[in-house]
């Protein structure tokens, strides 16, 4: 009897010889298919079964079926599924692959579902015990199986990895559980190709050898694999896609590969497609040098604007600028960031000039004086000036080698820098976007930069700062206990005799924060708060230049002065009512017509999987901008007449990443969400274990208004929205979301290529995907999780207004100040082990791309700010959270009405 793949729905499905190909259909992936994922999440399991049908009728020889989906019950929906296939002779005559990676799932769709099915995947992942519990049950239920090439240390990318895991994998199988070979399915992960990453390029080829390998060494055994994961790079040019997966799969089936999970009406035949896209394809799958010279992917790159929606007109770029003196090219260059000549230009310029240092002090710092003439006059933007900055370290990096080289022979010196300037983002704190956009604007102005990255405590900084002599010092931070740090920094530099000047930039800093907090601090030098990037140049120069610096730093204090004078006379004016009078005054809501459903679990839950691409509908796009400190609202930003030209550039380049960060999978989004029966206790929300409300589980502290309001307005606090302890059953949730910790590696892969530019676009996109899906997740939650609104239809772009009913507050935003409340939202949630996410010291989330926040479901909840609070509100707040005072003040500085030991200001208690 012949050794062959046996399968059966209705029907038998026997893979000889005479099959070249099995086409798995993919449409039926509540992963792979937004549609079937709606579908199967509004339970309209009728339209469901349309999308399995067509797949059938359109050729599919094995459905693939897949539930698992963080919002519903995926063992239950894949039981039910394959149920009601049974009963469509239509669908049910083919045989089904029951996918998903929770055994559990696996499990139920074996004891239900009808003929010899297969099922995808088992690995050995977890180790050899549970691959061989798996195996040992798929052969007890007669299954066939999909083997990824995934062990303990990961998926294997290269064919080394590929070909030891299938090895292994294949010897436990048939020689230790007897397993048929002809029912071993392996997946050797197919990759997307052509991403620009060097890594990448052989990724098409090892698939094909280890395919070969897998039919020469393996008997019997069969090979399959995603065919559009190779073709992600060149997401929205389907011509481009479809002809890159006929071309690899004539090779890939050539050595070996019998199946495949394939658009099958979306494959290109391989003898008819274009002759040049073609050979572009072969070129990159089989990893070749193309004939026309430059690397296979960028040879595709030029054709597949040929092909872009079916156009087949090349684009033909004006290079006319390639023919003017190597002076003027590399002022082109800069001003224009185009990095692809760079280092060509700038040995023919080496090679010209009587030392390497002349290229730098010649045409690179000409054409830089250039850049930075158009930015300080508005006609270059802060995108374009980080693209410049790309084409000057790379310029740099050519030369460095000859400039060591000759310094080392003559001992010579080199450049002379315009200034050393230190920078840090403080302890405890874990953002740096903005600090590196400053740092690449300094060193375009010929400025060396010392940058010590994230978390730095300040003995690290003024040791560096002594042993570096630097010039200057400058300082960031995002979340509000970084400016108790800059405080901290500015006194140990006046402790320890600095005179040089500090720099303090961030988020949360401010003129008036450093006029009345820090600079008071260091009266030996300057504290200057630097507005944006676009100053810091200014700023940095005048310091430093010693013609300048006496009458720009007298200017600089006596503003000061006058800014802090104003600060304290206007916080003197503000009335401010006693605790007793603000809670008197706290908002009144009528609780006893409140009725809120329940949600649909208590405790936490971990939310998975996530789909990149639809995360990335929800991407808020304003906030980008701003953080390249481009100033309006998007799309009206991409139309603006001054600086619409550049936004748009910049965009063009955001997509372009966020296509790859989508193809290549660069983040692994993690989320986890949890709901609890709630109650408000004076100006505190209870948690309790379960609906009966007899043990509490947990408490949050909330802060009230404590300035006095008119008209009637009320002094808010947040257990205001939530229903008394007494009423009515009332429920409050908390999540933690995280785009992922992989954007550091890569932006310092980015960092270390000399491409500041792409490692701080990684970082914004990164923070946007968080804040995405905390936008993504909320609506899950008013829809299903804690149905409140379950008939809301609000479109991506519609939820940015925020029209939906319920807030998500978060600590350490206006709303609730205090940062140290994330920690009981986190012990909550198990945060940490459920998503991957830390507290600093200073309550900062790591990774930095994280947002986590409370859910409130109140139809009349909205957000506020709790302002300013006095001693009196500081003391019960410390006893109520079993802090003591001062730890309470630290933690609740930047909110304080009063200087901690002198009088407080509230009006008369």
């Amino acid at each position: 009897m012949s050794r062959y793949l046996r399968l059966s729905g209705l029907e038998p499905f026997v893979l000889t010889p005479d099959i070249p190909f099995v086409n798995i259909g993919e449409r039926t992936n509540v992963t792979g298919s937004a549609r079937f994922r709606k579908l199967i999440t509004n339970r309209d399991y009728a339209a469901a079964l349309d999308v399995a049908r067509d797949q059938v009728e359109n050729g599919a020889q094995i459905i693939d079926i897949n539930m698992d989906e963080g919002l519903i019950d995926s063992r239950a929906a894949m039981v039910e599924f394959l149920n009601l296939i049974a009963s469509e002779p239509d669908i049910a005559r083919v045989p089904v692959m029951i996918d998903s990676s929770k055994w559990e799932v696996i499990e139920a769709g074996l004891q239900c579902v009808q003929g010899k099915p297969v099922v995808n995947s088992i690995s050995l992942k977890e180790g050899e015990e549970q691959f061989r519990h798996h195996a040992s049950l798929c052969l007890a239920y007669g299954a066939a199986v999909v083997v990824m090439a995934f062990d303990e240390q990961g998926q294997a990318d290269t064919f080394a990895r590929k070909t030891e895991i299938c090895a292994r994998a294949y010897r436990i199988l048939v020689e230790e559980l007897g397993f048929p070979p002809e029912d071993i399915i392996f997946d050797p992960n197919i990759f997307a190709v052509a991403t620009g990453i060097e890594e990448h390029d052989n990724y098409g080829v090892d698939f094909i050898e280890a395919t070969r390998w897998i039919r020469r060494n393996l008997p019997h055994a069969h090979v399959s694999g995603g065919v559009s994961n190779l073709s992600f790079s060149f997401r929205g040019n389907e011509p481009v896609r479809e002809a890159m997966h006929a071309v690899f799969l004539y090779h890939a089936i050539q050595a070996g590969m019998d199946m495949g999970i394939v658009n099958a009406g979306q494959l290109a035949v391989y003898d008819q497609i274009d002759p040049d896209l073609r050979e572009a394809c072969q070129d990159v799958v089989l990893n070749r040098t193309p004939r026309a010279g430059g690397t296979a992917t960028e040879r595709l790159l030029e054709l597949a604007e040929r092909f872009r929606g079916g156009a087949r007109e090349e684009k033909i770029r004006d290079l006319a600028w390639r023919d003017w003196p190597v002076e003027k090219r590399l002022e082109h260059a800069l001003v224009n960031g185009i990095t692809e000549f760079i280092e060509a230009d700038t040995e023919q310029a080496r090679l010209a000039a009587a030392r390497p240092l002349d290229v730098i002090e010649g045409p690179l710092m000409a054409g830089m004086n250039v850049v930075g003439d158009l930015f300080g006059a508005g006609k270059m933007f802060l995108p374009q000036v980080v693209k410049s900055a790309r084409v000057m370290k790379q310029a740099v990096a050519v030369l460095l080698p000859h400039m060591e080289a000759e310094k080392a022979a003559t001992g010579g010196k080199g450049r002379e820098a315009a200034g050393k300037i230190l920078m840090a983002t403080v302890k405890g704190d874990v953002h740096d976007i903005g600090k590196n956009i400053v740092g690449v604007v300094l060193a375009c102005n010929n400025y060396d930069i010392i940058d010590l990255g994230v978390m730095v405590p300040p003995q690290k900084i003024l040791q560096v700062a002594r042993e570096q002599k630097v010039d200057a010092i400058g300082l960031s931070g995002l979340i509000t206990p970084s400016l108790d740090e800059m405080v901290h920094l500015a006194s140990e530099m006046e402790r320890e005799g600095f005179d040089i000047p500090l720099l303090i930039g961030g988020a949360t800093t401010s003129k008036v924060h450093t006029a009345v907090k820090i600079a008071p601090r260091y009266n030996r030098g300057p504290a200057v708060y630097v507005t944006d990037a676009s100053r810091a140049v200014g700023v940095v120069s005048q310091l430093l230049n010693p013609a300048q610096r006496a009458a720009y730093v007298e200017g600089i204090r006596s503003e000061y002065d006058d800014v802090a004078e104003r600060h304290h006379r206007n916080e003197a004016a503000k009335a401010r009512l006693p605790l007793a009078a603000a809670r008197a005054n706290g908002l009144k809501l009528d609780w006893g017509s409140y009725d809120v459903p329940a949600p649909v679990f208590t405790g936490a839950r971990v939310i998975e999987p996530w789909d990149l691409a639809e995360i990335a509908r929800f991407i808020d796009w304003t906030p980008f901008f701003q953080t390249w400190e481009m100033k309006g609202v998007y799309p009206r930003i991409l139309e603006d007449a001054h600086q619409g030209e550049a936004a748009r550039a910049l965009f063009a380049d955001a997509r372009e990443m966020l296509d790859r960060i989508i193809a290549e999978r660069w983040f692994n989004p993690r989320a986890v969400v949890g709901f609890w029966p709630a109650n408000a206790v004076g100006d505190d929300i209870r948690l309790y274990a379960d609906d009966a409300r007899r043990e509490p589980l947990a408490t949050l502290h909330t802060l009230r208004q404590q300035t006095a309001k008119r008209n009637g307005r009320p002094n808010l606090a947040l257990s205001d929205f939530v229903a008394p302890e007494g009423s009515v059953p009332d429920y409050v949730g908390a999540f933690v979301v995280t785009a992922g910790p992989e954007e550091a590696e890569i932006a310092a892969r980015f960092d270390g290529a000399n491409d500041n530019y792409g490692a701080i676009m990684v970082k914004a996109l990164a923070d946007r995907f968080a804040e995405a899906m905390a936008e993504m997740l909320h609506q899950r939650v008013r829809r299903e999780l804690w149905p409140y609104s379950p008939d809301e239809s609000f479109s991506p772009a519609e939820l940015i207004g925020e029209p939906y009913r319920g807030i998500r507050p978060a600590p350490g935003y206006p709303a609730q100040p205090d940062h140290t409340e994330k920690s009981t939202l986190f012990s909550l949630l198990d945060a940490g082990a459920t998503t991957g996410v830390t507290l600093t010291e200073s309550m900062a989330m790591w990774p930095g791309s994280s947002v986590s926040g409370l859910y409130i479901g109140h139809p009349d909840s909205y957000y506020f700010g709790v302002a300013k609070v006095e001693r009196d509100q500081v003391v019960d707040y410390a006893a109520r959270k079993r802090m003591t005072v001062a730890e309470t003040e630290r933690w609740l500085a930047p909110i304080l009405n009063y200087v901690p030991g002198a009088a407080s200001t509230t009006a008369a208690a």
